[in-house]
Formats: structure tokens, sequence, C-alpha cells
């Protein structure tokens, strides 16, 4: 049992987060089945698109309202930028809107494959930082733009692990591993996650959060799902720092030889 002292905390612009679990609002049921599957997955942060709701809205039952109600941190996004331009203009406004510099960058390339227009992302990640946000990129699998992105004083870096809501896993574990190696910053693993599995697998590559959406707010029982994520988050943090041991080709014997009765017999 970790000791209260000793809990393993996700730390992101000086606030501290014990769950490694970011979920996103879109796409669930209905608002009952989202709060529901928001207090069973356990997370402390959510992220809103602020292009699709009336962040102004006080009454009835908004999504933003539900997010309020539940003390969540929220995470406004950029979703459904095409440009710099648009992007920080979706910032500002967020900020006036919900009164937070926090801001979930997302610039895409195109409809079809939902990728990250890298130059864009570069160029409004560099103008919000000086605009004095707290940036939270989403981005390619690419060591060498996480880099970039850290060294323009990024807050985390938000690989993809598959193409948006495909549920495709892990497409590419090694970048992962690179990743987490060049950065210094948290990796938080956004978009592709299908399954407990993946989010596990996420977490023993050395990820320090998976934020996703469509798995739970698709999935068949979306607040079983939640529960389940939460759980594989958790174990997969816990494998990574226990040290899995090293892959091998043939069988290594994990009991010794000596003392059997085949070798007594034959001495």
């Amino acid at each position: 049992m970790i000791k209260e002292k000793e809990q393993d905390v996700l730390e992101i612009a000086g606030e501290q987060f014990s769950s490694r679990l970011i979920l996103g609002t879109a796409r669930y049921p209905n608002p009952l089945i989202m709060t529901a599957a928001l207090e069973a997955s356990g997370t402390q942060m959510v992220t809103l698109s602020i292009r699709r709701h009336d962040v102004t809205d006080s009454f009835g039952e908004s999504i933003l309202n539900i997010i309020r109600r539940g003390s969540y941190r929220l995470l406004p996004n950029t979703a459904g930028c095409f440009t710099a331009k648009e992007a920080v203009l979706t910032a500002e406004l967020a900020r006036e809107a919900l009164e937070t510099n926090w801001i979930k960058l997302e610039i895409i390339g195109d409809d079809e494959t939902l990728f990250p227009d890298v130059v864009e992302l570069l160029s409004a990640a560099q103008d919000l930082v000086n605009r004095g946000f707290v940036v939270l990129p989403y981005c390619n699998d690419d060591p060498i733009t996480c880099r970039k992105l850290e060294d323009i004083g990024c807050s985390v870096v938000m690989p993809l692990a598959a193409p948006i809501g495909s549920g495709a896993g892990i497409r590419n574990a090694y970048n992962i591993q690179i990743i987490r190696e060049t950065v210094r910053i948290p990796v938080i693993i956004d978009a592709g996650i299908g399954t407990a599995s993946d989010a596990a697998l996420a977490m023993e590559l050395g990820a320090d959060a998976v934020l996703l959406n469509t798995a739970i707010s698709c999935a068949e029982h979306p607040v079983m799902m939640a529960e389940s994520m939460k759980l594989a988050v958790q174990a997969g943090r816990l494998a990574y720092k226990a040290g899995r041991i090293p892959k091998r080709l043939y069988a290594e014997r994990s009991s010794p030889m000596t003392g059997l009765i085949r070798h007594e017999i034959e001495n």
C-alpha cells in the first residue's frame, strides 16, 4: 500500500492530480451517463470543446454545468481549428468566458485523418505561451515535434496513439518510448485508445497520463468502461514503476536445478 505522503501524483504547471486519466465530454448517450462515467473513472480533469458548446450558459443541464458541479479541472480545447489564428482566438475566448488560462491546443490538418498540422501547431503554441497560457498541445507521435513544443514552453506534450476516434490503440510504441526519454515534461497519450489494455500499455511505456473520450462515451456500457480505464491506468503506472523483466527469445528457468530428485539420483 502506498502511504499518503508517497502518493504518485501527476503535476502540471504547479497543480497536482492523483488521477492520471483525463476524459472528454463528447458523444455520450445523455448527460446522466456522462456524469456517472466521469465519477466512475476517478478523473479530476475534463476537456471541453469551446467551438461546440455555449460556454456562457449558466442554466439547465449544460455540459459545462455538469463539469463545474463535479469540481473537475476544466480543460477547454481548440478542437475544430485549422489555423494558428483560429486556435489563438478560441483560446482567448475560453480564457475570457471560463476564467482559465489552461488550454488544450488542437490544430488539425484535414477532416479525413484529423492529424495535427505541425507548422500551425508550433506557431500557435509559441503565441499562446507568450500570452501567458498553460498549453497542452495535441501532436503527432514525433519525438522532434515534442522536443520543439517543450522548448517553446508547453507544460506537457500529448502525442497521439492512433487517429482520433479510431480505437486502434498504440500504433508506434517505439516512438512513445523515445518521446518519454526525450522530453522532461509530462507525456500524455491523446487519441486512439480503444480499450483498457491500450491504456495500460500506454502507461507501461512511460506515459504520465492518458486522455480519451470515444473509448468510453461510445462503449456499449460507458460507465463500466470508465471504471475499467481507471483501473488500467493505475495498473499500467504501477507496472512501469515496478520495472518489467527483459524480453527474451528463449526460456529462462525461474527455479534452480540443485535439489531436484533427478539430479540427486544421477549423483
